[in-house]
């Protein structure tokens, strides 16, 4: 089995929406940008984000977008607003949007391990 040769890619948050953002980490972590791209093999680059706190959304998504979880107890969901979210952890909505975008299998937890944030 060939090693796989992972590059680091740095990207600045600053003035981009999280959505468009996410779609493009989430494909660099699965490796689609590669030549030899197959599905069963992790062959993405590692990623580190700067100035996250500096994205932007559009429209009034920053007041009416919700983040839910839920314990799976009786009453147990949780609401976070956007706008909280971003104040005080703006790399979880970044991390939300590109956990959404990867397959949900084997090797997500190890391609979302490769997501850092300065």
């Amino acid at each position: 089995m060939p090693t796989i040769k992972r590059k680091k890619i740095e990207i600045d948050a600053a003035g981009q929406t999280p959505g468009r953002l996410a779609t493009r980490i989430a494909m660099i972590l699965m490796g689609k940008a590669k030549v030899g791209y197959r599905t069963n093999v992790d062959s993405g680059d590692k990623i580190l984000v700067s100035n996250v706190k500096d994205m932007k959304f559009t429209g009034k998504k920053i007041d009416q977008k919700l983040y839910r979880h839920h314990s799976m107890h009786p009453g147990g969901l949780k609401e976070i607003p956007a706008k909280k979210m971003m104040a005080e952890k703006p790399e979880d909505v970044l991390r939300h949007a590109v956990a959404c975008m990867i397959p949900k299998n084997k090797l997500r937890t190890q391609r979302m391990l490769r997501l850092k944030f300065n």
